[in-house]
């Protein structure tokens, strides 16, 4: 098995939106990125995975896809298992991969099933494959094949914030959240970084079918920056901790939200 020259990063649901953002970024700073989505089509180029693999490409990055369900247990060794024989190396694994629910519902009225699908692809699906990754790492780092692995989850404003009309989601946030602290406090012993990054409010498709709403609360004055988020504000903001910058604040959350979470009068 050859190992990977440059770093290798898995960054889940990298097919579009913040993932996408995140692919691109870590592709410009040197790392041959996995780009992971559940719908990946190389027939496909003009969206999707491969457009971002195709644009990775043309600025001279290194990419590659792989199509995983990250709430399926097969498909989740399966991915791991395929970077590990072609790559021999995991230096970066960002949790991004999320969904929101079909139909925003009071939580008077929500589903069972709607709940049983957010809490298996938001919470389920990266608490065990990071289980996978964090392995490997560790046996990377004894190995001496890579330093120091690292490990980031995407959660949400969502987490702390109350929405009733999707609380399926803020619950799913929430618990990935945890799940997030309780890997940063576990893999200290093998001096692997593990931080949370929060988004806020984010142009992206799933926030699209809501932009009304939230052009009006941006405009009154909900955000301290009083603009949407982008994609490459949390691209920039994992980046720094891919390089090394933030080691030293493993188990902590960093809220890219535009002064949202600040407290004001």
């Amino acid at each position: 098995m050859a190992i990977a020259s440059s770093p290798v990063a898995l960054v889940t649901g990298a097919g579009q939106g913040i993932g996408r953002g995140i692919a691109r970024q870590l592709a410009n700073d040197g790392f041959l990125v996995v780009i992971n989505d559940v719908v990946a089509d190389p027939a496909v180029t003009d969206k999707g995975p491969y457009e971002v693999k195709a644009t990775i490409e043309k600025a001279g990055g290194k990419a590659g896809v792989f199509k995983a369900d990250i709430s399926s247990r097969s498909d989740r060794q399966a991915m791991v298992d395929y970077i590990e024989q072609t790559f021999g190396r995991f230096d970066l694994l960002v949790n991004n991969a999320g969904v929101a629910p079909k139909e925003r519902k009071d939580i008077l009225d929500a589903s069972e099933e709607s709940y049983d699908r957010l809490m298996t692809i938001n919470a389920k699906g990266p608490y065990f494959l990071t289980q996978l990754v964090a392995n490997k790492m560790i046996a990377h780092q004894k190995a001496g094949t890579v330093k120091t692995p690292r490990i980031a989850f995407i959660t949400s404003i969502s987490a702390y914030t109350s929405s009733t009309f999707r609380g399926e989601y803020c619950t799913s946030k929430a618990a990935v959240a945890m799940a997030a602290t309780l890997w940063a406090d576990r893999l200290g012993e093998f001096g692997i970084p593990v931080l949370q990054f929060s988004p806020g409010i984010i142009a992206t498709p799933m926030t699209s079918v809501v932009q009304a709403k939230y052009d009006k609360m941006i405009a009154e004055g909900i955000l301290v920056t009083r603009r949407w988020g982008q994609p490459e504000d949390l691209a920039l903001a994992v980046a720094a901790f891919a390089k090394g910058y933030l080691d030293y604040s493993t188990g902590n959350v960093i809220e890219v939200g535009g002064g949202f979470g600040m407290k004001r009068l």
